[in-house]
């Protein structure tokens, strides 16, 4: 694949609008916070917590240089992660110094905006001492190594951060550092713990590594000399060499023998459930809500159904249908939606084109402050594919006017037509405008260029992915009440649909990590009571073995906005306005909904 069909689309921002720093957003409203109780700062508090932050940040870039490149730190960009036992227990017994002595200290000596900066570090250590001695996944995800390995090459080449003769030769460092990382993943991951999904999915992934050097780096050889030139070459020709063992090993060796339980289990879920969404919503609670809420928004859709197939006579429409009669007029309503799908070849230039007009829709209705950084639609690439169907890449925080990108990830070629119809059915045209809304505008885009914002540094590295889903799920509800595709019934019926997904993604998560869920169980709940195509479901099933507590930040983010817009709306009453509140939500620099609230209301610090 050549570098010309990756990058596919042309920028679309810069000239969106004048973006507010996030300083000036947080004092922009006019509307009334409650007042928070006062706060005595105390110098020397504050004097430590700023060294303890400096010193986890500093140490944090050292242990991880690939995660460094992606949050814009470029002084470790000719090095690489050590996975190895010794790499891991040096993290480990550092997060567990600094823990100890960030407990030790009066956080309500520190200021609102530090109490909840030290919540959020205290949230990030344990959660790695826990991911490090109780989970393990070092030991049974490869997915950790392949995407290490990936990102090592992406992080570098996919931004123009600086010229590319300066990126082309950490590229050459890195590139040899790579069989490393393959080599321990071989030494560390035991074929009896990896689950089959898992070990088949980064088996498919592996060669993705070679399509990094043919779109990224052949491409810009002209810009080494000679010598460099040759080094690269010789690098190039190991880490093929090392792809071709690797891949042997793959097949040969841990597909055959990987015979791991994907399901984490109660104990292991509600673990890594807390770290994951610093809510304080338990796995019940949630389970509860998504329930409710599930037959909540069934009963929206088959209100709308009623509107919009009111000709047929063939179907109840009453007040009062049985479940039967309910999901096939919802079904026959979702078919007028299905039958405008983009053809197969159209669906990224179809994606470019509601980017667009969702950009331009956010702008005219005045409804956030729009950002100045690009945003550009590629396609995902291959050691990232099979995952997902979209993903929003923001720039890292410390990487200043650089794209975000929007990936789509292809059709794979060898579908057929039907599970090519499956797909484009579930996709179809007006899904996509709200994948556009949910990944770029108003969604990860806007809310990723304005996080970056914020002056907290601990917030910069520690974004929560709860405030980012929960707020692109928000914006897809918000676009729709502002009248976005002038009120189209179908629209709303799709986006309570794409609503269902988010609810049922919570109770696919812990159905199958926890209730023991057999694969039948999953495609019911997303096919049957979510109406989701058998192509998404199929592919959701798989992602919900390949990942765990990361379904439910949809749901539980979305709830958490929902809950802090009303008690914003409650509090300032006649002074609410949907812009500043936007804008002033969104200043706060990301953290777990409950922070922005609590900072934002005046509530206790928790």
């Amino acid at each position: 694949m050549s570098l010309s069909k990756l990058l596919l689309a042309t920028t679309i921002a810069a000239a969106l609008g004048t973006a507010t720093p996030a300083t000036a957003l947080a004092k922009s409203s006019t509307a009334k916070s409650t007042a928070a109780a006062k706060v005595t700062v105390d110098s020397k508090v504050k004097s430590q917590f700023d060294a303890l932050t400096k010193e986890w940040y500093e140490q944090s870039m050292l242990l991880s240089p690939i995660n460094a490149t992606q949050q814009g730190d470029h002084r470790y960009d000719d090095r690489i992660d050590d996975l190895s036992a010794a790499g891991r227990n040096k993290g480990l017994a550092f997060s567990k110094n600094l823990l100890a002595r960030l407990d030790k200290l009066p956080l309500n000596k520190l200021s609102r905006e530090d109490q909840v900066d030290a919540l959020i570090l205290k949230n990030d250590l344990r959660s790695n001492i826990f991911s490090s001695e109780t989970l393990q996944a070092w030991a049974w995800d490869p997915q950790i190594y392949s995407g290490i390995a990936g990102s090592a090459i992406y992080g570098l080449m996919a931004r123009d951060y600086a010229p590319i003769e300066q990126r082309m030769q950490s590229a050459i460092t890195r590139i040899a550092l790579i069989p490393k990382i393959l080599q321990q993943a071989r030494e560390n991951l035991d074929p009896a713990r990896v689950p089959k999904t898992h070990a088949e999915t980064v088996a498919r992934q592996n060669q993705g590594l070679l399509d990094l050097i043919d779109n990224y780096i052949t491409p810009n050889m002209a810009s080494l000399n000679a010598a460099d030139q040759a080094r690269m070459n010789d690098e190039v020709a190991k880490l093929k060499v090392a792809v071709d063992e690797h891949q042997k090993w793959l097949d040969g060796t841990l597909v055959p023998n990987a015979k791991g339980d994907f399901r984490l289990g109660a104990k292991l879920y509600d673990q890594k459930l807390k770290f994951s969404l610093n809510s304080e919503l338990s796995r019940q609670e949630i389970g509860r809500r998504a329930e409710a809420e599930m037959t909540r928004v069934r009963k929206d859709m088959y209100s709308i159904a009623q509107k919009v197939l009111k000709d047929r006579k063939d179907l109840y429409l009453g007040s009062k249908p049985t479940e039967a009669q309910q999901q096939k007029a919802i079904e026959a309503a979702l078919e007028l939606a299905y039958a405008d799908k983009p053809a197969r070849d159209d669906l990224v230039p179809f994606a470019k084109q509601t980017l667009q007009e969702a950009t331009e829709f956010v702008r005219t209705h005045n409804l956030m402050t729009m950002p100045e950084a690009p945003v550009e639609i590629i396609l995902m690439p291959k050691f990232q594919q099979g995952f997902a169907v979209a993903y929003a890449d923001s720039p890292g925080p410390l990487d200043k006017a650089q794209k975000t990108f929007y990936a789509v990830s292809p059709i794979p070629e060898e579908w057929t037509d039907t599970q090519v119809d499956s797909f484009l059915r579930e996709y179809n045209k007006r899904m996509i405008h709200l994948l556009s809304i949910h990944e770029a505008m108003p969604g990860h885009y806007l809310e990723g260029a304005f996080s970056a914002q914020n002056p907290s540094l601990i917030r910069a590295v520690n974004r929560s992915g709860l405030f980012a889903e929960g707020w692109a799920v928000y914006t897809e509800d918000m676009m729709r009440k502002a009248g976005y595709l002038n009120n189209d019934p179908l629209f709303h019926l799709m986006q309570l649909k794409f609503y269902l997904r988010t609810i049922s993604n919570s109770i696919l998560d812990q159905g199958v990590h926890v209730n023991n869920w057999t694969r039948e169980q999953a495609m019911d709940l997303m096919t049957r009571r979510a109406f989701q195509q058998e192509r998404e479901a199929a592919g959701k099933w798989v992602r919900a073995q390949l990942s765990s507590t990361q379904l439910p930040t949809y749901f539980v983010g979305v709830q958490e906005q929902y809950d802090m817009r009303r008690a914003a709306e409650k509090a300032w009453g006649k002074n609410f306005k949907l812009k500043e509140y936007h804008d002033k939500v969104l200043s706060y620099g990301a953290p777990a909904p409950r922070f922005v609230r609590e900072l934002m209301l005046g509530e206790p610090i928790r």
